[in-house]
């Protein structure tokens, strides 16, 4: 719409260009036609009401009259209304550069008004003439304008009203596309579950085919087996048949396992009664041989050989001679040779197995299980083989007293537990050093370690306070503690050994038996003693804190033999209290026990005065005779 005051302007300018060319006298002309444009700005300024182009299909008009060829005639008649705009908004494209295209229309009309023939410089009146001719035809087409701008007023509100229109019509059709979108989302909603159908529908097809083979293998599989249904009707048949028989046999074995289980109830009973039997036999052997027994062992030689003061008759395994010789005092030239016999309950060489030495008290060990109190130690003086009897090495061969007769405790009450005997074993291990009670089997602190006392309750049972007792269920866990307690007892160093054990290491294994069926029940002690070594303090050569140990060992080994003797000798008054060791074993040495002791000797010729001492006091043992044991019965 800003088209045609650009074209009045470039009019305007070319006129006053095409006037200049005349000389300086038609200044003044040339002001009037710069004022003149200025007077039609207002309606140049009504073009451009809206900054929005019309639409095409609104300022269209027909353009079949064309523009009249220029010349003065034309210019002074003016272009009929509309022709010029039409043409030039049908024509130029938007955003062309109409101003180039109606120039040269504007510079034609100028020149024809001049019909060709320029004035003379003196004709001023002929020149305003032109002028005002000039200026008519302006006027003619600035008033042609007004009303093209008008008409295209007219035709903007229109194009409004339609572009108002097509709004409305754009927000209903956006209004419409988001409900297509909406519906297009609801769709593919529906395409994504029709897809997850279809794919449900190809795996259920696969399962349906998968199915179909199965059915057609079960319905072979259904022939099959209703043609072994037909054979096994026809083998339970026979079977009725068969199992009318066997119910008569099992009638018959039922009365005979009736029969058989009052014969088991009766061998029970009498298997019982053999038990007991066998107990009462092999206490009465046990009675026979002496509640108190003495086996004296022979320690070889560390070089090896025979000792020639040490006389084992090859006939007689119960006998012991111990030779001397000494140099003549009457003159003769030769020298005497004494002897001194004794005799125990068993004399085993130097040759003697662990095993063969075992054997020899392995029915006193089941005494124990029976329900009698067995004590067995060790005497005999330091480096005789005391350790090693009771308690060997590691390996099976050279196993000692206590791991063997673990053994057996435990093997044997298995045996038992099948006739409906329930064992229970707790065991201990205390070690008496200078004259003070030690636990084996503590394993705190040495600084905490409590102290112990020897307590004897109303019915006669040994205790000893803070002690640890330890129940066990296997020989494995009892070999364990004896480990422990090795590692923790007290030794030292002496002139007669290496490594002496300074001190009595005492092993208990309390037993408690019970037959429910048959409501017996029995309780005994398993005392197993390790006595430290005895010696001479010239002997020995014991000096400072090693004399003090010499000492309080030789003085409970003395009161051993008191004790003992005033047994045999049957004193109402038993010195037990005189020595730890005696007070501790009291339960195992008097008349309800049986006691077996072992006499370790050495067999070097300079241990010959104290062989000579502990074979005289194993002996003074061995004649006495304690009274009658019986077994602990609840």
């Amino acid at each position: 719409m800003s088209r045609l005051p650009v074209i009045s302007k470039k009019r305007v300018l070319a006129t006053s260009s095409s006037s200049s060319e005349n000389g300086q006298d038609l200044a003044p002309a040339q002001k009037k036609t710069r004022t003149d444009p200025e007077r039609v700005k207002p309606y140049a300024a009504s073009t451009v009401i809206s900054t929005r182009r019309p639409a095409v299909a609104a300022i269209k008009a027909p353009i079949s009259r064309p523009v009249r060829p220029t010349g003065a005639a034309t210019v002074a008649a003016a272009p009929s209304r509309g022709v010029l705009k039409q043409s030039i908004a049908s024509t130029a494209p938007r955003g062309s550069n109409i101003k180039a295209a109606a120039a040269p229309t504007g510079t034609k009309a100028v020149t024809g008004g001049a019909a060709g023939t320029k004035r003379q410089g003196w004709d001023l009146k002929g020149k305003v003439t032109d002028m005002e001719s000039k200026l008519r035809n302006y006027q003619t087409k600035v008033k042609s304008v007004s009303q093209d701008n008008e008409d295209l007023k007219s035709t903007m509100v229109k194009s409004q009203t339609r572009v108002t229109d097509l709004e409305t019509s754009v927000a209903v059709q956006r209004s419409q596309i988001r409900e297509y979108e909406e519906e297009l989302q609801v769709l593919s909603g529906v395409r994504e579950e029709l897809d997850k159908v279809s794919s449900e529908k190809s795996s259920i097809e696969k399962q349906l085919s998968n199915l179909e083979e199965k059915y057609k293998v079960m319905e072979t599989l259904r022939q099959s087996q209703e043609t072994e249904l037909h054979t096994l009707k026809m083998k339970l048949s026979v079977q009725d048949s068969t199992l009318s028989r066997l119910q008569l046999t099992l009638r018959d074995a039922e009365e005979e396992v009736r029969s058989l289980g009052e014969t088991v109830v009766q061998q029970k009973g009498e298997l019982h009664a053999g038990e007991m039997e066998r107990r009462q036999l092999h206490n009465s052997i046990q009675e026979l041989k002496g509640n108190i027994r003495v086996f004296c062992r022979v320690r070889p030689l560390t070089g090896g050989g025979l000792s020639q003061h040490l006389q084992l008759p090859a006939t007689d395994n119960k006998t012991i001679t111990l030779a001397k010789t000494q140099e003549s005092h009457t003159g003769k030239t030769a020298d005497t040779q004494k002897n001194y016999n004794f005799s125990f309950d068993r004399v085993f060489g130097p040759q003697a197995s662990q095993k063969e030495v075992f054997e020899e008290i392995s029915l006193l060990v089941q005494s124990a299980l029976d329900g009698y109190n067995v004590c067995c130690f060790a005497y005999g003086q330091t480096g005789s083989g005391k350790t090693f009897t009771m308690e060997g090495a590691e390996y099976d061969e050279a196993r000692g007293v206590i791991p063997r007769a673990v053994t057996q405790i435990f093997r044997a009450a298995e045996k038992l537990g099948a006739q409906g005997w329930e064992f229970t074993f707790t065991a201990s291990f205390v070690e008496i050093y200078n004259e003070t009670l030690r636990d084996l089997l503590y394993t705190g602190k040495a600084s905490k370690r409590p102290e112990h006392e020897i307590r004897k309750s109303i019915n006669n049972e040994v205790t000893i306070t803070s002690l640890t007792y330890e129940k066990v269920t296997n020989e494995d866990q009892v070999l364990g503690l004896i480990m422990m307690a090795n590692h923790n007892r007290s030794t030292a160093q002496t002139s007669q050994n290496d490594r002496s054990s300074r001190s009595h290491s005492v092993f208990q294994l309390d037993i408690e038996g019970a037959n429910v069926g048959r409501d017996v029940k029995c309780k005994s002690t398993l005392c197993l003693v390790d006595l430290a070594g005895s010696e001479r303090l010239l002997k020995s050569q014991s000096q400072g804190e090693r004399f003090k140990e010499m000492t309080a060992i030789n003085s409970s080994l003395s009161n051993l033999g008191i004790v003992i003797t005033a047994l045999a000798n049957k004193d109402i008054h038993v010195p037990y209290r005189n020595s730890k060791l005696t007070y501790l074993l009291q339960g195992c040495l008097g008349g309800n026990s049986k006691t077996l002791m072992f006499v370790n000797i050495s067999p070097e010729p300079d241990s010959f005065g104290e062989t000579l001492n502990s074979l005289r006091f194993a002996s003074k043992v061995n004649d006495c005779v304690i009274g009658t044991a019986s077994a602990n019965k609840k």
